[in-house]
């Protein structure tokens, strides 16, 4: 997993409808206007390579997440992440972003009240997200392409018990997706200012000399009741699971999951043990 260290890596808040609300976050976005009330409500860094401070630590794993040193609530996000190609223009403007290949992720979080910046609450340290090392590519990112026939789902094991944590949804279900993600990503990275929560993508991007790849998780989807009121504990086992609809539905994904056979074709899987940090 230290193959994307000198990868970038941005999130997309607010894509997916309802997770902020059922994450008790919308109230940081109460002052962000945005064209499109239903749209994401910005993008946030959770790694800049090289970066003396806490974004420069990385934080990806594929098998473990730790929880901080000081007692906080940590909750799943299940989202999907994109291994992306960047390009750049003469005076550092994103020109073009091409994602190539997806897999599943966990923009694990922090849920702290009155955190100054959406990066403040989710890189607390090595080991504070996690992405599957099964990627799959990417054909074409628009309809007809490989990710039409995708879904996402996700679960928590506690005590011998493998419970769903976040609803079984279909990735076009995503507010943007596709050519309508692109476009605004690449608006809001080259023009999103330091406001409220949100940070000058386009300033980290020149810190950073400008890289040519970045990790960019697009959204996390909706909680079910279990996974809106449950928090992480010490040996929970987390999954997130990407799989292909034409090859499996919801019950035999949660078969596999259950016996821990999701190493299978079509299916791109994230599975986490909770530590506590020493």
């Amino acid at each position: 997993m230290n193959d994307y260290k000198s990868y970038i890596g941005f999130g997309v808040a607010g894509n997916f409808a309802l997770h902020l609300e059922q994450a008790g976050e919308s109230a940081d976005f109460k002052d962000i206007i945005t064209d499109d009330p239903n749209g994401p409500k910005g993008m946030f860094p959770f790694y800049i390579p090289n970066r003396p401070d806490f974004l420069g630590t990385y934080p990806l794993s594929c098998d473990t997440i730790i929880l901080p040193k000081n007692p906080c609530n940590v909750q799943i996000e299940p989202e999907v992440a994109l291994i992306c190609d960047l390009t750049y223009d003469i005076l550092g403007n994103i020109t073009s972003i091409t994602p190539k290949f997806f897999g599943a992720y966990n923009d694990c979080s922090l849920r702290i009240e009155g955190a100054p910046k959406i990066s403040h609450k989710k890189n607390w340290g090595e080991c504070s997200k996690g992405l599957s090392e099964t990627l799959i590519p990417i054909d074409y990112f628009g309809r007809g392409g490989v990710m039409d026939s995708y879904r996402i789902a996700s679960f928590l094991r506690r005590d011998g018990m493998l419970m769903r944590y976040g609803e079984d949804v279909e990735l076009t279900g995503y507010s943007y997706f596709y050519d309508k993600l692109i476009e605004w990503m690449s608006n809001q990275i080259n023009t999103q200012k330091d406001t409220g929560p949100l940070e000058p993508i386009s300033e980290y991007l020149k810190e950073a000399d400008f890289p040519k790849q970045a990790i960019i998780s697009i959204g996390a989807t909706r909680y079910t009741h279990f996974g809106e009121t449950n928090f992480l504990q010490e040996n929970d086992e987390i999954m997130v699971v990407v799989y292909d609809n034409n090859l499996y539905c919801m019950n035999p994904i949660l078969m596999m999951a259950n016996s821990n056979k999701l190493e299978i074709e079509g299916v791109s899987a994230l599975v986490q043990k909770v530590i506590r940090a020493e």
